[in-house]
Formats: C-alpha cells, sequence, structure tokens
C-alpha cells in the first residue's frame, strides 16, 4: 500500500467512518463503542506507518486540482505526522476511557459520531496544506466540540456551548479573511506557493492579526480565553478532548504551519507573540489559585500552559520551537491525564468543588498517584518530559535575549507547582468528606493510569525525543542537511493528481534567530 494511500486512509477513516457510528449504535453499543475506538486507532496506525519516511526527511503530497482554488492538498512531513500521532494516541486512550464514563448517560450515539469526527477533522487540519481545506476542517471541530460542550443538554450547559462556538467561529471569520488576504498576494491558497510569494518578504501584518485572532480563539489564549473554562460544564472526556489532544492544539499547530514553516511575518510579532503568551500565562495562573472548581482549575492550567507552547514556537530559534513541539506532546499526554483523573473524581463523588472534597487517596489511590505524576509533568518537575520541554522553551527565550519574558515564564512555571499541589493536596489529602467513595472502572482508571506512565516515560526516555524534535525543527525552517536529497521526485501524475515525494532543502533568507541547536536533551 502506497505511503500516499495511507495519508489519505489517516484522514477519512475516522472522518467518513464516524457517520456509521450511530446506526452501529442503534444495534449494539458494544459494537459502536469498539468501533468508535477502531476508527481513531487507525489514524495511529497511519501516523505510525508514515513516521520512518518522513523520520528520512522525505514528505509526501497528494494533490488533486479543483476550481477557485479550493485545491485537495494533502502533505505528510515530520510537523504533521508528529501532530497526528500526539491527537490520534491521546484520543484513542480517551475514546477508551468513553467507554465507562459515558455509560450512564443519553446520547451516547451522538457522543461517540461527534468524538470521531474530532479526532478525524483534527487529521484533515494537519495533513491539509490548502488553506481552504484547512478552513473547512477547522470548522468542522467548532461544530463538533459545540454539541460535545453542550451535551447534557442542560440550560447553562447550552448556553456555554453557544458561547464557546461563537468565540472560536468569530476568530475563523477573522482568520478566513486573513486568508483572503494572503490569496490576493500569492494568487493560490496552496501552502507551496504561499511559501515562495513569501520566501523574501513579511506577510503584511493585517493579514496576521487577522489571523492570529482565529489562532487565539480557538487556542483560548488572552484575551479570547474565557469559552475554555465555561467548557468544564461537558462531560469529562470531552474537555480531556478539547484541552489535551484535540482542539487547543489546533490553534499553535496552525501558528507553527504558517508563521514558522511556510511564511515570513515582521520582526515585531517575534517579541509581540510571546508578551501575549506571557500575560496570558501569568493571568489564568492567577485564577487557578483563586478558583474552587476542580475542572476550571485544570482549565485555567490549560491557558497557562498553551502560553509556553506559544512562546516556544513564536521565540524564533531552534531550541524554543523543539521546546514549543515537545510540549505539545507532554502537556497533551499530561492534561488528558489530570482531566480524565477529574472525571473518576466527579463522577465517584458528585462534586466539584475542591474545598468540599479530600482524603480520595485512601480509597482512590490509583487515581490519586495518576493525578500527582501528570501534575508534576506540567509542574516542569525533572524527570518529568514536561520539565525538558519547558527547560526548552525559557533556554530559547534566553538565547533570544529576551530575558524579561523568560523571567515571566519562570514565575509561570513557579505559580503552577502552587495551584497543582492545592489542588492535589485539597481533592485528595486530609480528613475524607463525606462518604469515601471507591476507584473508578477498570476502563478509566487503566486510561488515567496509562497518561501517567506516558507522562514519566517521556522525560526518561526524552533522549529518543529530542532528535526527532530537532530533525522536526529543521525541516520547518528549511535547514535539513541538504545530503538528505534536494531533488523532488514524481512518483506518479495524471491530469488530476500528482504524487511527490521530496525531501527539504536549505532555503535562503532565514533570519539568525532561527539559530541555536539541541542535541540529547541539551542545548
Amino acid at each position: 500500500m502506497s505511503k500516499e494511500l495511507i495519508m489519505m486512509l489517516t484522514i477519512f477513516v475516522p472522518v467518513a467512518g464516524s457517520a456509521a457510528v450511530p446506526f452501529i449504535g442503534a444495534v449494539s453499543a458494544r459494537a459502536r463503542n469498539v468501533v468508535s475506538l477502531l476508527l481513531v486507532a487507525a489514524s495511529v496506525i497511519g501516523s505510525f506507518i508514515m513516521l520512518p519516511e518522513v523520520l528520512s526527511g522525505k514528505v509526501i503530497t497528494v494533490s488533486k486540482t479543483l476550481p477557485l482554488g479550493f485545491n485537495l492538498v494533502f502533505v505528510s512531513d515530520m510537523l504533521a505526522v508528529f501532530m497526528a500521532l500526539v491527537s490520534s494516541v491521546i484520543g484513542s486512550i480517551i475514546v477508551y476511557y468513553s467507554w465507562g464514563y459515558i455509560k450512564p448517560y443519553r446520547n451516547q450515539n451522538e457522543y461517540y459520531f461527534m468524538v470521531v469526527l474530532f479526532i478525524g477533522s483534527m487529521m484533515g487540519i494537519v495533513f491539509s496544506a490548502n488553506l481552504i481545506m484547512l478552513f473547512i476542517f477547522w470548522e468542522i471541530t467548532a461544530l463538533t466540540s459545540w454539541r460535545l460542550i453542550g451535551f447534557f443538554r442542560e440550560k447553562d450547559y447550552v448556553l456555554k456551548a453557544d458561547k464557546s462556538f461563537l468565540v472560536t467561529v468569530f476568530g475563523a471569520l477573522m482568520m478566513l479573511l486573513g486568508f483572503v488576504m494572503i490569496y490576493g498576494q500569492a494568487g493560490s491558497f496552496d501552502l507551496a506557493v504561499i511559501k515562495q510569494t513569501f520566501a523574501s518578504s513579511p506577510v503584511p501584518n493585517i493579514a496576521v492579526i487577522l489571523i492570529l485572532l482565529g489562532i487565539l480563539s480557538k487556542s483560548a489564549t488572552l484575551p479570547l480565553h474565557t469559552w475554555l473554562p465555561d467548557a468544564g460544564v461537558a462531560p469529562s472526556p470531552v474537555t480531556a478532548l478539547l484541552h489535551a489532544a484535540v482542539l487547543v492544539k489546533i490553534g499553535v499547530y496552525v501558528y507553527a504551519r504558517l508563521f514558522v514553516s511556510t511564511i515570513n511575518i515582521a520582526d515585531v510579532w517575534y517579541t509581540a507573540v510571546p508578551v501575549i503568551a506571557g500575560a496570558s500565562a501569568l493571568v489564568s495562573a492567577g485564577a487557578a489559585l483563586v478558583d474552587t472548581n476542580l475542572k476550571r482549575i485544570i482549565a485555567y492550567s490549560t491557558v497557562s500552559q498553551i502560553g509556553f507552547i506559544f512562546l516556544g514556537l513564536s521565540i524564533g530559534n531552534e531550541t524554543g520551537i523543539a521546546g514549543g513541539l515537545l510540549y505539545i506532546l507532554m502537556h497533551g499526554l499530561a492534561k488528558g491525564g489530570l482531566f480524565l483523573c477529574a472525571g473518576i473524581v466527579e463522577q465517584k463523588t458528585h462534586e466539584k468543588d475542591i474545598t468540599k472534597l479530600g482524603g480520595l487517596a485512601y480509597t482512590m489511590p490509583l487515581t490519586a498517584v495518576s493525578f500527582m505524576v501528570c501534575s508534576f509533568s506540567v509542574m516542569g518537575i525533572p524527570p518529568f518530559g514536561g520539565f525538558f520541554a519547558k527547560y526548552f522553551v525559557i533556554t530559547g527565550a534566553v538565547t533570544a535575549q529576551q530575558f524579561w519574558i523568560a523571567s515571566t515564564f519562570v514565575a509561570g512555571a513557579f505559580l503552577t507547582i502552587i495551584y497543582l499541589l492545592r489542588v492535589f493536596a485539597l481533592t485528595f489529602l486530609g480528613e475524607p468528606k463525606g462518604r469515601a467513595p471507591k476507584e473508578g472502572s477498570f476502563v478509566m482508571v487503566s486510561s488515567v493510569v496509562a497518561l501517567s506512565v506516558l507522562s514519566l516515560a517521556g522525560g526518561v526516555y526524552i533522549n529518543y525525543l529530542t532528535g526527532p524534535m530537532q530533525l522536526t525543527v529543521q525541516q520547518m525552517l528549511g535547514l535539513l542537511n541538504p545530503v538528505r536529497g534536494t531533488q523532488t521526485q514524481v512518483m506518479s501524475t495524471n491530469n488530476d493528481k500528482q504524487y511527490v515525494l521530496y525531501a527539504s532543502n536549505k532555503i535562503k533568507g532565514i533570519p539568525s534567530r532561527h539559530s541555536g541547536t539541541i542535541s540529547n536533551g541539551v542545548k
């Protein structure tokens, strides 16, 4: 089977297969659950199959020309496969967890349909190399997340789902205007053409502002962040998808794809975006310090930690970008575990207020240990994976001589330690309050244990990740060693399709800010 076909199956198996989920559910709930997991797992398998190819520095492109610039162009490179693996692996664990969590509730067929389509749309976004196709998949995630946030259908919950939809769709429309401005200069929505057009000159600042509005709204970054804590009314596996695996990561991915890998931007943005990220990290960390709702605290933590990712990607050097990408993975694993642990606590105690909890470590030890392990990674405690990611991000800021920004994020890291220790102490330590709940089901507990183990393994085996991260960054910046190959090889062509396999070549005009490397976990 060709790698091109595998890439298309990675996208469209969950997207198209999601339509069958409600019909299967009408016959058998168990079959529906298994099929939902298999559809998401298909993206995991497809991404792993493509991994050796892209690690060699090659890029797989499938292109079909359509009228009015709506070309079907999908590209599999190291950035795309990395994001696909992060989203699909964590998404698979969340779907498996849902078998236990969603079982008591109504509308299960719609739930699994929306979740699978949600994850499939993320695959479409990460492999899309045409701005219109990217926008279409982007909006599908808005529709599915809207339904999932309002899953319980209570009036207040539906209003909060509407809020999230309106904020993210407003941002998306602004982003579309930015895409149109880019089209006006490049004459195409295809990223390859856009990259060539803006190879020697930055994209207009107004286009950057419009696109950033879309990115910041989807990634829940200050000042467009308030919808994300409100989305905590959704089922816990949904909040895990929103915060850890898919939704908020869409924004940072598009930032990486457009402003790091494809087009040049004015120097002012290498300062402006880190400042926005720093403000978002500090303000949301302060909110997490005073809130008492378990899921809202974790949500504010997500807003804060997304700031670290934006800092890494926007600082403009290899070390920072590698740290930002690495933190997408580490934050996804750990934050997914925190939300799924919160789901177990909520279901077993019917309580979200941490001041009314306590002593749960005695009756829910596996959940407590998993929560603590995932918290350590988010805090940035060595040897957990989050430590190395934050180290690279802050080192990148120092290398770029943005010392005040680096200091801001060091302060944010300390606040993270304080509010997560507060949550753990009030929830799991001290004297039990009320009845003593038992552990969650095997499916739910095994899911959080798996995410906690992966969070620890990501740090212990960090040397196995730094190499691929460095290659990913170098490919994004066009800095791969030309020895990997410089010629474009057309595999097969016809009137409708062109399959291209090539290795990235070093390009001219890379700013000096891109200097800096990582090796075996050490800059």
